[in-house]
């Protein structure tokens, strides 16, 4: 299979990309899955229904979320009415909507996609991300079950999302780092054949503090000081994100690429 996984959506601009360019991506790379984290796409904080349906009617075939998954809070709704938006496993006992759900594609081919929040530097206290995703990953074995395993490691420390991709290799087809906004540059394929990469960075506007407008963060930089909120930068934006390409009988990457499409950064294809 040939899947793509986009970073946060940040704001407007990340939104706009999104609809402009989806669908020129998944024919001109013949994709078979997408997956989208749209944890910022709602003035940066959450992701509101009608955005949600914004992007999955832009071409997402799956949509992740992230620590701030119920900022907006028609979601709380929005997540028990549409199964293709996925919030964090570890979230709370409580949460609404499912952190892990398996896909049938167009061809009939099963993606699981699970997303886990970790712990090191985050603001609230989650529960323990590996064993949080150890029994799906039991459950949907790769290459019986599923065809390809997609997991979103939404967090902020590298070191854990480095560790969740080795728990994760031989079982999962892809492991992908999210919530920092900027890409790194370590795509590749672990020893048990698990495509990996830290953070796939955002989709959003890149002349800006992680996607919002320089002012004000300049402002509390300098002087310490808070002024106004924070609005997302709203310039052409770049999709960041990972192409990879499995085994169908195995589940495993035997391809994998960055993508950076758009916007300042460097280009970025398959």
């Amino acid at each position: 299979m040939r899947l793509l996984f986009l970073g946060d959506v940040m704001g407007r601009a990340g939104r706009r990309a999104i609809t402009e360019n989806l669908a020129r991506l998944r024919t001109g790379w013949k994709l078979d899955f997408i997956v989208v984290n749209g944890e910022n796409a709602t003035s940066g904080a959450g992701l509101s229904g009608a955005h949600a349906k914004t992007l999955l009617d832009a071409g997402a075939d799956c949509l992740t979320l992230g620590d701030h998954a119920f900022d907006q809070k028609d979601m709380l709704r929005f997540i028990e009415q549409e199964p293709r938006v996925i919030r964090p496993l570890n979230f709370s006992k409580t949460a609404p909507g499912k952190g892990a759900r398996m896909f049938t594609t167009k061809t009939g081919k099963k993606v699981l996609v699970a997303q886990a929040l970790g712990q090191v530097f985050m603001k609230r206290p989650f529960d323990d991300p590996f064993s949080a995703l150890d029994p799906v990953l039991k459950t949907h074995p790769l290459g019986g079950l599923a065809n390809a395993v997609i997991v979103d490691m939404h967090c902020e420390a590298t070191s854990e999302k480095m560790a969740m991709g080795h728990f994760c290799d031989g079982r999962a087809s892809l492991v992908v780092g999210t919530h920092t906004h900027v890409p790194t540059s370590d795509a590749m394929i672990l020893p048990g054949g698990t495509g990996y990469l830290t953070d796939a960075g955002m989709c959003g506007d890149y002349n800006s503090v992680i996607g919002m407008d320089k002012a004000e963060p300049l402002r509390r930089f300098i002087t310490g000081m808070p002024k106004e909120r924070f609005t997302p930068a709203n310039g052409e934006a770049t999709l960041s994100g990972v192409y990879v390409e499995t085994d169908d009988r195995t589940g495993r990457a035997t391809r994998i690429a960055m993508v950076r499409d758009g916007g300042l950064l460097q280009a970025a294809a398959p």
